[in-house]
């Protein structure tokens, strides 16, 4: 006999935990489903972010900048640490240890708020029921009054570079290396592809990142795109734009490799590797997740079609996160649970798509919200700049750290902030700024009036408000209008 719920949710990653821990609260019987195995073969929750994706990254990403700046940076300070080594196999059990900390997390949340959580693939078989199967290959059933999908993404593979996980890896095999490659190839140069290259070229490993675009990183503002080039050129990451994979060889052996084809400029080219990260993206994952009969619809790049709340073209089914339109980010999907929750509850919770923080965790980070300049000269909009550079910040001076810079557009007449991007230390926290201000319609002014501590990092964003307005006292600056 199927299991009566008033809400199930298929997949446990930001956007379906999210959205069963806000149903329970808000009086639902909700079940939350889960197939994420761990290494012990037990269920665990978080999805790829907590398992193999934003958590784990960003765990390795901290270490490996901690040993740069040990390495390298300290002596500035007066810190003489001596020779400096990086124990690999302990920073990944670091790695692991965060991560059980944080699945655990989740699974404490769900007892705190009562929400079943249940082992195993879910398969939506009508509108209103789910089959789970557990990796035994049990099945129980579920029936619901609502259903909410919120089963992820995938990595993309090529058929150029067969993934084997052991030479030629994918972002999650990319996160288990037990020592650094001499040689590290990275297929891809977005987000995870420089994430991960970052990781070992801190590390030592010479790397290489093959990008089939002309342009690096085109969804960001080109001026900030630019700095980044530069820095993560200087930092070691060999950057090859226009470079397009072709092909690819295994060697076996005691020292395995893999040698790479591609095309560039220049004609025909090869690059032979130790380790080859292939990161060109993710998709949604839908496979033997709905049941053809239901009648669920796919847009033709695999999502699933759904409208500004979240819902399907089936009534009482509602999908989010990575397997529905718009960015790939936790916190995007984060913000679309709890939408669909609340609004099962009767709230008209909306999320404003036009302001979704993107971030690069890089070091530098990059990070943006809104408008770029490109967009606005296409959309015919007259605008304002206003640019801060750290160097001229006395907090980034005083930690050595003053690359980069905070660039705010504003819209001529209104003042209005348009968009803001920034390349520097701790940039996705100072977007949060910006983001909180144009979520309420503030105008450069507005950020401008607002008294910031001295000294910190946030003056920059104050400065660059003032700049957009060519009242900037820290830098010479005259309004710059376009």
């Amino acid at each position: 006999m199927a299991t009566q719920y008033d809400v199930v949710v298929i997949g446990s990653g930001p956007a379906g935990y999210v959205a069963a821990i806000r149903c329970a609260q808000l009086g639902f019987k909700t079940a939350c489903i889960e197939k994420w195995l761990n290494k012990d073969s037990k269920t665990v929750y978080g999805g790829t972010c907590l398992n193999v994706g934003c958590i784990p990254s960003k765990a390795l990403l901290d270490s490996s900048h901690k040993f740069v700046e040990a390495q390298h940076h300290f002596e500035v300070h007066g810190i003489k640490t001596g020779k400096v080594a990086i124990d690999v196999p302990a920073m990944v059990a670091r790695k692991d240890k965060v991560v059980t900390q944080l699945t655990g997390g989740v699974k404490s949340l769900f007892a705190a708020n009562k929400v079943d959580g249940i082992a195993g693939t879910g398969k939506l078989v009508a509108k209103d029921r789910v089959v789970v199967t557990d990796h035994t290959g049990n099945q129980q059933e579920l029936t619901a009054t609502h259903v909410i999908i919120a089963a992820g993404s995938v990595p993309i593979e090529i058929p150029p570079t067969p993934i084997d996980q052991q030479t030629i890896v994918d972002s999650t095999g990319a996160l288990d290396f037990q020592e650094v490659p001499k040689r590290l190839g990275v297929i891809g140069a977005g987000v995870i592809g420089l994430e991960l290259g970052s990781v070992w070229a801190r590390l030592g490993a010479e790397v290489t990142v093959l990008e089939a675009l002309d342009d690096f990183l085109p969804m960001v503002d080109r001026q900030i795109a630019k700095e980044a080039l530069k820095i993560l050129t200087k930092q070691g990451l060999n950057i090859k734009l226009g470079a397009r994979v072709t092909g690819s060889k295994l060697t076996k052996g005691s020292k395995p490799s893999v040698t790479v084809e591609y095309t560039d400029k220049d004609g025909e080219q090869k690059a032979t590797f130790d380790k080859l990260i292939v990161a060109v993206g993710r998709r949604p994952f839908t496979k033997d997740l709905l049941a053809d009969e239901v009648g669920i619809e796919l847009d033709a790049r695999g999502f699933i079609k759904v409208n500004e709340k979240c819902a399907t073209n089936i009534p009482n089914v509602y999908a989010v996160g990575d397997v529905v339109r718009g960015p790939m980010l936790a916190h995007k999907g984060m913000e679309e649970g709890v939408m669909v929750a609340e609004r099962l509850a009767g709230k008209k919770t909306q999320v404003n798509y036009d302001l979704v923080p993107s971030v690069i965790y890089t070091h530098p980070e990059v990070a943006w919200v809104g408008k770029n300049e490109e967009q606005l000269k296409a959309d015919g909009v007259t605008y304002n700049v206003g640019v801060f550079p750290f160097v001229a910040s006395g907090r980034a001076l005083a930690a050595n750290d003053a690359d980069g810079m905070v660039k705010l557009l504003t819209e001529t007449k209104s003042d209005r902030i348009l968009g803001c991007h920034i390349i520097g230390a701790s940039a996705a926290d100072l977007l949060q700024q910006i983001v909180i201000a144009m979520e309420f319609s503030a105008s450069a002014e507005d950020i401008g009036l607002t008294m910031f501590s001295h000294p910190s990092l946030s003056e920059a964003v104050h400065e660059a408000a003032l700049a957009a307005n060519g009242h900037a006292v820290h830098i010479g600056n005259k309004k710059q209008r376009h």
